[in-house]
């Protein structure tokens, strides 16, 4: 069999797609119309049946979590759910398990699946069309995503975790150890050297200013860790938080980071950031001496993102990103590595 992603895109979408279609009656499905959403980590299904609306399928990205993970992952969206944070609906199948995965090699490997109900909404942006509106919406929606930002933190901050619960960490270790959670971003083949230099010295300074920033109860906790304007969904009142596929163990400032990286290139940062922590501090205290760390969790994601190639390079998205990353990862050392 030609190695899965050897195929071209519609090809697959199309394994993507007889994959899913084999797993419906998991879910007491027969037929349904299957739309594809976005295949970037995962694939993700429209799922749309004649007496029961619109669903959600996703097709996980194979080996990113075990099974205990994955299944911690949902539990933790139940409880925010439970706490009044907005989040699709996980739907067990008819055996009332969380997730299925098939003996079945359609998708290259074996795949973990899950469903959930449909979220009506309008994103606050995306990758592909970039920040929604003009500048005023778009302060506007950083202000939202701050206060969200600070209502999973309060819950995070209080919840009693459940016995066998597993997540990865965005720690230390898992930003800058010998195999950091994304990969080893300083073996990016499409750093030069000097370039991977600069990522030398930055990871070795992460490291060294992480430590010293410490671990508290205030600023670390569980995180959704992907809190961008695409995975808000926002219909009238209702403000849906979605994708937790990179939900771990992390500091707060770095759930900041990771809303405003990419965003920073279309608008200048203090013009989004000042909206964002309005939003936050009307939810959760955030200290003026922890705000002042934000350029390190900046850098430090930046860098995730030089792994997130290295480790995907095999996917179209990574191939089209990374030149985009290298160049924003390496402005980014050299400001920081500067002061």
């Amino acid at each position: 069999m030609t190695d899965f992603y050897e195929l071209t895109p519609d090809q697959q979408v199309e394994c993507y797609q007889q994959l899913a279609e084999l797993v419906l009656p998991e879910w007491g499905l027969g037929a349904a119309t299957l739309s594809m959403i976005k295949m970037r980590e995962n694939a993700v299904f429209k799922v749309e049946l004649e007496d029961r609306g619109k669903q959600i399928l996703r097709i996980h990205r194979a080996g990113y979590h075990s099974d205990n993970a994955l299944r911690s992952e949902l539990q933790w969206i139940r409880a925010l759910a439970e706490y009044g944070v907005e989040t699709p609906e996980v739907i067990p199948t008819v055996d009332g398990d969380l997730f299925v995965a098939p003996d079945s090699k359609l998708a290259g490997k074996p795949r973990q699946i899950d469903m959930f109900t449909w979220v009506d909404g309008e994103q606050l942006g995306s990758i592909e069309e970039g920040l929604e509106g003009d500048l005023a919406t778009q302060q506007g929606n950083f202000r939202t995503i701050g206060a969200l930002s600070a209502k999973v933190h309060n819950q995070a901050t209080t919840w009693q975790v459940p016995t066998g619960y597993l997540r990865h960490a965005w720690d230390v270790d898992g930003l800058t150890g010998e195999q950091p959670f994304w990969g080893r971003f300083w073996e990016l083949e499409a750093l030069t050297e000097t370039q991977r230099e600069l990522m030398l010295k930055s990871r070795k300074r992460i490291r060294k200013d992480l430590i010293a920033f410490g671990k508290t109860s205030q600023n670390y906790s569980m995180i959704h860790a992907d809190m961008v304007p695409e995975n808000v969904l926002v219909d009238g009142s209702h403000i849906r938080l979605i994708d937790f596929d990179d939900a771990g163990y992390g500091w707060h400032l770095f759930e900041m980071a990771t809303s405003l990286y990419f965003s920073s290139a279309e608008v200048e940062l203090d013009k989004l950031m000042q909206p964002y922590i309005e939003g936050y501090r009307s939810e959760r205290e955030l200290s003026d001496e922890d705000l002042a760390m934000l350029p390190l969790f900046m850098l430090a994601r930046a860098t995730t993102y030089l792994g997130w190639s290295h480790t995907r390079r095999e996917t179209e998205t990574a191939r089209e990103l990374t030149p985009v990353v290298v160049e924003m990862a390496c402005a980014t050392a050299d400001e920081y590595l500067s002061t």
